[in-house]
């Protein structure tokens, strides 16, 4: 801690990838005792989880498509948002302004980057985000989540910092918990989740998949869902059809309990999603989004699935035959499903909000006050590892 209280911005779109860092990075600074203020969308202002302490500040944020007629349109979104955003930061007087990702992002950083306030960009994809990848040449530092980053310049390594993904602070509680004990003759419970509205497609085939499992297996069963509210009388009777026991809702409260709790993950590949299952150290069997932008779910599913902490099935083979497979050999042993949760634990970065919190208190201090707490290997292992993914940007 710098023992000085300052002022800092975090510009973040309105979905809970963007905004779930955020706010665990906005407990870290408001702890070691600073000011904060947030600029985003009307989402992001209304989105469940924003601690008490964190103003919304809503500014326009034009966002570009692939048609071009609409682009000078969002131009104009965009230079009023950087307006607004600059007023903003004349009366608060930030020492530094942090982007993760969003369209509301991009104005605010340009301002700030206008005004020569020190800027940070978070990315918490294992792909560079659109609005991430257009602010790289003007920010201060870059903060990565993932050791292998695609769409990554090489002329960005000597600000790159490799800090993961922050997570809540009650889920990084279970990290020194022990895995559930899962025994031969015990309960075997599966947590299944889609994001924010559940999946359509887990409701069709985690049902079957599971009713296809060995009887040994299959009989101890304790299922909880996550649906769409459209699907959940379907899922409920396919459940119910199969003799399976399950808990379906549309929204859980207690969802670190239950992951707490889960011997296994089925959901998708979403990067909040990675961060708390490698943090809490829970095997998973992922289907990456395939209509993700670049593909982003599948490359965050790889470093946890490399690791033999998860399975990544896409979509394209996500079957009841393949999922069930997947099941069986990930749970067929107790010693096997234990050392794939062990995997996933080893892939966690439980300091990420403390070290992210470190980068950005290095900025707007005299230098005899502070120092960069990033370690040094985190910055040379992003720097070497985002190789591949700049060399792929260099081919395209």
């Amino acid at each position: 801690m710098t023992g000085v209280s300052r002022h800092y911005v975090l510009a973040a779109g309105g979905t809970g990838g963007h905004l779930t860092p955020a706010f665990a990075l906005a407990q870290e600074l408001e702890r070691r005792g600073h000011h904060l203020a947030l600029i985003t969308d009307e989402r992001g202002a209304a989105i469940p989880g924003k601690p008490d302490f964190l103003p919304a500040h809503v500014i326009p944020a034009g966002r570009f498509g692939k048609n071009p007629l609409k682009w000078p349109a969002a131009i104009g979104k965009v230079l009023e948002g950087r307006a607004m955003a600059r007023r903003l930061f004349d009366n608060f007087e930030p020492s530094a302004v942090i982007g993760f990702g969003g369209y509301p992002a991009l104005p605010a950083l340009l301002a700030a980057s206008g005004a020569k306030i020190p800027t940070v960009i978070h990315e918490q994809n294992a792909v560079l985000g659109r609005v991430n990848r257009l602010l790289a040449n003007r920010v201060d530092a870059i903060a990565t989540s993932y050791p292998e980053v695609a769409r990554f310049k090489t002329k960005w390594f000597e600000k790159t910092h490799l800090v993961g993904n922050p997570v809540r602070a009650e889920v990084l509680t279970l990290r020194e918990e022990p895995f559930p004990a899962f025994t031969e003759d015990g309960l075997f419970r599966v947590l299944i989740t889609g994001g924010s509205q559940g999946a359509r497609v887990l409701s069709h085939v985690v049902p079957d998949g599971l009713s296809m499992l060995q009887p040994a297996l299959r009989s101890r069963l304790q299922v909880t869902q996550q649906c769409r509210p459209e699907d959940l009388e379907a899922v409920r009777n396919r459940y119910s059809s199969h003799d399976i026991p399950a808990e379906l809702g549309t929204y859980f409260e207690d969802m670190q309990a239950r992951l707490a709790d889960a011997h296994l993950f089925i959901g998708r590949a979403g990067a909040s999603t990675i961060a708390e299952l490698t943090a809490v150290g829970r095997p998973a069997i992922l289907i990456p989004l395939p209509i993700a932008t670049d593909d982003h779910q599948a490359a965050n599913a790889r470093e946890m699935a490399r690791s033999g902490g998860a399975r990544m099935i896409r979509e394209t083979g996500f079957s009841a035959k393949e999922l069930a497979k997947q099941i069986q050999a990930m749970a067929q042993h107790p010693e096997t499903l234990a050392n794939a949760a062990h995997a996933a634990w080893n892939c966690g970065r439980p300091k990420a909000a403390s070290d992210l919190a470190d980068l950005i208190e290095s900025f707007g201090a005299a230098p005899i006050q502070d120092v960069i707490r990033v370690k040094p290997s985190h910055t040379s292992a992003a720097q070497g590892a985002v190789a591949t993914g700049a060399a792929k940007e260099r081919a395209e």
